[in-house]
């Protein structure tokens, strides 16, 4: 059996040999590393090992193989990326005669006023119970074929997990998460818990196991037709109703405006839901919902029949937008009746395919009858995507997560549909520019959720009659 070394800070490290004789040698933490798409090496310290392809075991006691993804010292890449955006900073403000750059100030990004984008209520917070992951994302020139060995383009560790993604995108966008979920006590928990915290988030609920793993997923991008193929191992142990305490129950819930569910831990996810809603509503990610529905416009009517107390479902479409029923609270007995599918077909038909920003077409409020289901009194929404090009394109992983996240702002701030889901779509598409779930996710004060919002008023209204 082929030995191992094994990180450590001590000067000498035990190591077995053939024999079963144990062998001292000098423990080297330090080397030469590339990053290679930004073509600079740097000689750093070996911080941790955080994959291993043929056992985690090999992960949680720090064992040093050949493959194995390991984390280092990033600040020697830190001081070169700095020096030499200083530099194309200085080129760029002498070819375009921008002012000079006040001292002290380290970052080069342009914020935007946030003028236009409707404020949250003060201390608004947001809870979320579900997944929160990690997630190994491999981009590669092509989707493999069976015993294929390619080169992956670009890496990346990152959190991930839905409802992880949702509330760092809620974070991001100004509100107070608050995130119940568990991991275990080893290198990957650790790190989902630190990268939410450095994004805002309340990881104080989360259940920490002594034991286990945490969860995790490779994702495989293939850029050839920007789609992504996830594999994901679920944490153990898993959580239960009895690792959250009331106390903690009732702490987490205290003065949250909203309570989201991606599904994931239904059984916690109930109890918590059964608390949060005798007086807070909740939002929850149907991924899977089964109906009676032949169609995704009949689908919305039977959810809606069948759970009364909903007041809209959304349902997203990627590149094509989204659709959204929106019950009425009042229903008028005069109003005309109209087959649900034909009313979706007619709305597509009034969208101007010229128009590149997200915006949105409705129908007046009327019945909307699904076929061999039953009627619904309420309006419909078709909304759409942000045309992105082909060149900005890079991951489609978290988009959806990112539009959760966008709805959950959109409700705290009070905006109508006719705002939310041009808004949503703008922050998914922006999501979309970048590798992972996190990495392009826009701060309040990016372009995205800054831009004008007016063109919303350019969205058509047509009547059921046609």
């Amino acid at each position: 059996m082929a030995f191992t070394s094994i990180l450590s800070k001590k000067k000498k490290i035990k190591r077995k040999i053939i024999g079963g004789h144990i062998d001292l040698v000098s423990g080297r933490n330090t080397g030469n590393y590339s990053w290679g798409s930004e073509a600079v090496t740097r000689k750093t310290r070996l911080l941790d090992v955080v994959y291993n392809a043929s056992n985690n075991e090999l992960v949680r006691t720090q064992n040093l193989v050949k493959s194995a993804i390991v984390q280092v010292d990033t600040a020697p890449f830190k001081q070169g990326i700095i020096s030499s955006t200083m530099e194309l900073t200085l080129v760029a403000r002498r070819i375009l005669q921008l002012p000079p750059r006040k001292k002290g100030r380290g970052n080069f990004s342009v914020k935007m006023s946030s003028d236009s984008l409707p404020p949250p209520p003060e201390n608004c917070i947001v809870v979320g119970c579900g997944g929160a992951t990690v997630d190994y994302l491999a981009a590669v020139v092509a989707y493999p074929e069976p015993d294929d060995k390619i080169r992956t383009t670009s890496l990346k560790v990152q959190g991930g997990g839905n409802v992880g993604n949702a509330l760092t995108c809620v974070a991001r966008l100004g509100l107070k998460p608050r995130l119940i979920s568990k991991v275990a006590d080893d290198t990957p928990g650790r790190g989902i818990l630190e990268e939410l915290e450095a994004d805002g988030v309340d990881t104080s609920f989360f259940v920490v196991s002594e034991g286990g793993n945490s969860p995790f997923t490779y994702i495989i991008v293939d850029n050839q037709t920007k789609t992504r193929t996830c594999i994901h191992t679920p944490g153990y142990p898993p959580m239960i109703p009895n690792d959250l305490s009331q106390a903690s129950l009732l702490s987490a819930l205290d003065g949250a405006r909203i309570v989201y569910f991606d599904g994931r831990l239904h059984e916690t996810a109930s109890i918590v839901a059964q608390e949060a809603g005798r007086r807070i509503p909740i939002l929850v990610d149907a991924e899977r919902a089964w109906t009676d529905g032949a169609s995704i416009p009949s689908a919305i009517v039977s959810i809606l029949l069948r759970l009364p107390n909903i007041k809209f479902v959304i349902v997203t479409l990627g590149g094509d937008g989204c659709i959204m029923l929106e019950r009425s609270v009042s229903e008028d007995s005069q109003a005309e009746e109209i087959d649900i599918d034909i009313l979706v077909e007619s709305l597509k038909r009034q969208k101007d395919e010229s128009i590149s920003m997200p915006t949105y077409i409705s129908s007046s409020v009327t019945r909307l009858r699904a076929n061999g289901i039953g009627i619904v009194f309420g309006r419909l929404f078709l909304g759409t995507a942000e045309k992105i090009p082909p060149s900005e394109l890079i991951d489609t992983t978290g988009a959806g997560d990112a539009f959760i996240g966008a709805v959950i702002y959109a409700l705290c701030a009070n905006m109508p549909p006719e705002r939310m889901l041009p808004f949503a779509a703008q922050v998914a598409a922006a999501k979309c520019r970048g590798l992972g779930a996190r990495t392009a996710l826009p701060p309040r004060s990016h372009r995205s959720t800054t831009g004008d919002l007016s063109y919303s008023s350019e969205a058509k209204i047509i009547s059921s009659a046609k």
